[in-house]
């Protein structure tokens, strides 16, 4: 018996080589990138590129999967490495520690069959997304997790049916203004965010296209960003093995 032996029941044998033959994008690997991200190793995704900037600071240790005391300050795109080489030293996993950003782009998205967008900054998530469409590379996108609490509000559509979300509507209109009207999917929720910022009441945050611009800091709970997580690694091992 193998440790993907049970994942194989579920979706049989030529899907599990289908997983192991996959190389995989995650970009972003805070609350919703890591649980993807943790969820594809643990079923049998062969390959990987982890994109993420930052380091794991205290306050994330209360959604994301690779903060813990013992990490705080290393990149978590170490860490995430180190975690999916412990659950399949068989992996391969690339890591980059920078932004995906317009310059970065096109060489990031060299030999990768599936991306999972859960970069939380307007410009280069948008940038990605165009990337992704121009380019016929599979994607799913996560868009708004914090400042909400019910999971039962959270679905996946084309990102021309999403409603309520801030963030979705800002990723609708800049697609729009690229002539993209749909053909992208994403998990997102219709709850309406509660309202955190004076400035702008009911917004989920100042969402930047630059780098370094200071951001409101957002409530957030584990549950809401590790469904969508969860949700974006079942989207994608069910195209992969033909399940949708």
């Amino acid at each position: 018996m193998n440790q993907f032996s049970r994942t194989e029941l579920l979706f049989g044998k030529e899907a599990i080589k289908i997983f192991q033959k996959t190389r995989v994008a995650v970009m972003g690997l805070g609350g919703v990138g890591s649980y993807a991200a943790e969820a594809l190793a643990r079923s049998g995704i062969g390959s990987f590129l982890l994109v993420d900037f930052d380091t794991i600071s205290i306050s994330n240790l209360n959604r994301q999967l690779p903060a813990l005391h013992s990490t705080i300050g290393k990149m978590k795109t170490e860490a995430m490495r180190d975690r999916i080489m412990d659950i399949n030293p068989k992996a391969k996993v690339d890591i980059y520690s920078d932004f995906c950003a317009h310059d970065s782009r096109d060489f990031l998205l060299e030999n990768i069959d599936f991306v999972v967008d859960a970069i939380d900054s307007l410009g280069p998530k948008t940038g990605l997304l165009e990337s992704c469409f121009r380019k016929k590379i599979p994607v799913i996108s996560s868009m708004g997790a914090a400042s909400r609490f019910d999971p039962s509000k959270i679905e996946l559509v084309d990102i021309s049916k999403s409603k309520v979300c801030p963030l979705a509507k800002k990723v609708r209109k800049y697609l729009h203004r690229r002539g993209i009207e749909s053909g992208i999917p994403v998990i997102y929720s219709y709850e309406k965010p509660i309202p955190q910022f004076d400035h702008e009441a009911g917004a989920e945050a100042e969402w930047i296209s630059g780098r370094g611009r200071k951001r409101g800091t957002l409530g957030s709970v584990v549950y809401l960003p590790a469904i969508m997580g969860m949700w974006a690694a079942s989207y994608v091992l069910r195209k992969l093995a033909g399940k949708m």
